[in-house]
């Protein structure tokens, strides 16, 4: 498991982009408006190729957050055209037919998801910016100026550098040469994740000081040193020395929305997670704190990052990883490759050592699976994580596997559908319709990708698995399965006896 799944997980968590996927069952989209241009596998090439800069939205016409995002992404679309130069924003229908290629090409994997497309294709990035029309509009005019600002004055570096945000900088006697250049590079690459600034004088910069000799990149932060800085200009040692600087040494997750940028960047780190939840109003939290951040300095650089989750903002993480209240203070890690471990009601004390323990690799696995169920005659079947193998990938049997949430709304909507299409196939011994709990159970990595609730996969009698991306409707996803059924050998042995 990539740990691009960690998008859902952070989604899951704390909503800020997508819950669920959503129902299909919703009306579709209105026509298409004066300022959104609608574009389709005919004509997106040809439009792209001519502009420098075009902001597109993938939506289906059924989801309900593209629904909510439409009228604001509009307004912003009436107030850029007017914007020197015009800013130009259009929209795909990624869920036609024709436009699944397009969907492909891109990354799609959830509604709404917005690009820039710059240089006539030539650069894609992911649009990172709020989802209100004002919030777009302030957004697109950064990302379609410079890359990186020039400082001339206090006022400027002031106006661009501030407590709540990273924010770099580079120092330069000169706005030319290879080290200038690799800069701006760079600017150009990271733009949609940061805010870029050069200036000729480093005094004009918070904490400025004259002693900076040649060109220096710094990077300020709200966090842990006030600054760092690197003079290392070749383009991949910068932009490592910019990914690990943004990360904190101790990433607090709680509900102050300043912190959301760094929760994000924390989540999309390649490198296994460790996570303190306890309550931010005991006593004992700065005794926590101290000695958690203690043991992050001690590992950091070393393959895992740290971050401390107060309780109440962490609802959606005790959702996802199936814990519960009662075993807080708790610490658990998970590995890039979906291993857990887990250790419940922790003292301050023992923090370092159960750290240094699975440093080691002497702590196992964690493996979260619910019991298997006694009785399972509902139409649609419970599966667990134990019962996963038997039921589902070496069944035999044509299958339709659900991964919901029990919270998820979306899910609940689906789950008459799925009865009745459950029941259409109660007589026929060869198609199973199942549903697990992915909160509640693990899965297995590598195997199925779950980035939102509900996930719909299908597998084949002969073993082929691949995710149903159709309608929800009783009549798609019955035709579906009968369009991809393998035969089984009940079915052969039948056909044989007549």
């Amino acid at each position: 498991m990539g740990f691009r799944v960690w998008i859902g997980f952070f989604v899951i968590v704390f909503g800020l982009v997508l819950a669920c996927t959503i129902s299909a069952s919703e009306s579709e989209e209105s026509q298409s408006k004066d300022f959104v241009l609608t574009l389709d596998h005919s004509n997106f090439s040809e439009t792209i190729g001519k502009h420098n800069f075009v902001v597109v939205e993938f939506y289906a016409p059924w989801c309900g957050h593209c629904k909510k995002l439409a009228p604001e992404y509009e307004k912003a679309a009436s107030t850029l055209s007017s914007h020197d130069p015009p800013v130009i924003l259009a929209k795909v229908d990624a869920n036609e037919e024709k436009n699944k290629g397009l969907a492909s090409e891109y990354e799609i994997k959830g509604f709404p998801t917005i690009k820039i497309i710059r240089n006539g294709g030539k650069n894609i990035q992911d649009f990172k910016g709020p989802r209100d029309a004002d919030g777009i509009v302030d957004y697109l005019k950064k990302q379609s100026g410079p890359a990186s600002v020039e400082l001339k004055s206090v006022e400027d570096a002031s106006g661009l550098i501030d407590d709540k945000k990273v924010v770099i900088v580079g120092i330069f006697p000169e706005f030319s040469g290879e080290k200038f250049e690799n800069y701006t590079a760079l600017a150009e690459k990271l733009r949609s994740d940061y805010e870029f600034g050069h200036t000729l004088d480093a005094k004009l910069l918070p904490l400025g000081d004259s002693s900076v000799s040649g060109p220096t990149v710094r990077l300020f932060k709200p966090f842990d040193e006030r600054f760092l800085d690197c003079q290392d200009f070749d383009v991949d040692a910068l932009e490592k020395f910019v990914e690990e600087g943004s990360i904190p040494v101790v990433t607090i997750f709680n509900k102050d929305p300043s912190n959301h940028p760094f929760i994000i960047k924390f989540f999309n780190s390649p490198d296994a997670k460790a996570m303190l939840f306890l309550n931010f109003g005991s006593e004992l939290v700065d005794t926590f704190k101290s000695k958690y951040h203690e043991v992050a300095e001690q590992y950091k650089g070393k393959g895992v990052n740290f971050l401390m989750g107060d309780v109440e903002a962490s609802q959606g993480a005790f959702q996802y990883f199936g814990l519960k209240d009662d075993q807080v203070p708790l610490i658990i890690i998970q590995t890039n490759d979906g291993q857990k471990y887990l250790k419940p009601n922790i003292e301050p004390d023992h923090i370092a050592s159960w750290v240094k323990e699975y440093m080691d690799g002497n702590v196992p696995p964690f493996k979260k699976s619910e019991p298997i169920p006694e009785t399972n005659t509902e139409p649609v079947k419970v599966v667990v994580a134990d019962s996963l193998q038997d039921m589902v990938l070496s069944s035999g049997k044509n299958v339709l596997l659900e991964f919901y949430a029990p919270w998820c709304g979306h899910c609940k909507k689906l789950a008459p559908i799925l009865d009745d299409v459950a029941v259409s196939f109660e007589n026929d011994d060869d198609v199973l319709i199942a549903k697990i709990d992915a909160t509640a159970n693990d899965i297995p990595t590598g195997t199925f990708d779950v980035k939102g609730y509900p996930t719909l996969y299908f597998k084949s009698a002969s073993g082929n698995l691949s995710q149903y991306e159709g309608d929800r409707t009783k009549e798609d996803i019955i035709d579906f399965i009968q369009k991809n059924r393998d035969k089984t050998a009940q079915q052969e042995s039948k056909k044989d006896e007549l």
